[in-house]
């Protein structure tokens, strides 16, 4: 199988990102668990996900992904149970 290295890394980053959610959805399981409101835990996990965004990248970069969430959002990508037509 001939591999190129940026399918490599579009693969590896992919695998990153499955392993990142199932880590957030059992923090996600053990708040609500705790009797954490889903409100008050999406609060945490965004101000979270910015403040170490602009740690790691700076400001801009976190400005950049909360521009590109609106249009994923009216995408339905964050939408359960979508149908994709």
């Amino acid at each position: 199988m001939d591999v190129t290295i940026n399918e490599m890394d579009e693969l590896i980053a992919r695998e990153k990102r499955i392993a990142a959610m199932e880590v957030h959805s059992e923090a996600w399981a053990d708040g609500t668990m705790e009797g954490i409101d889903a409100a008050i835990l999406a609060d945490a996990a965004i101000a979270t996900a910015l403040e170490e965004t602009i740690r790691d990248q700076g400001e801009d970069a976190a400005l950049a992904l909360v521009e590109t969430l609106r249009d994923r959002i009216l995408c339905g990508e964050f939408t359960p149970d979508r149908t994709v037509q």
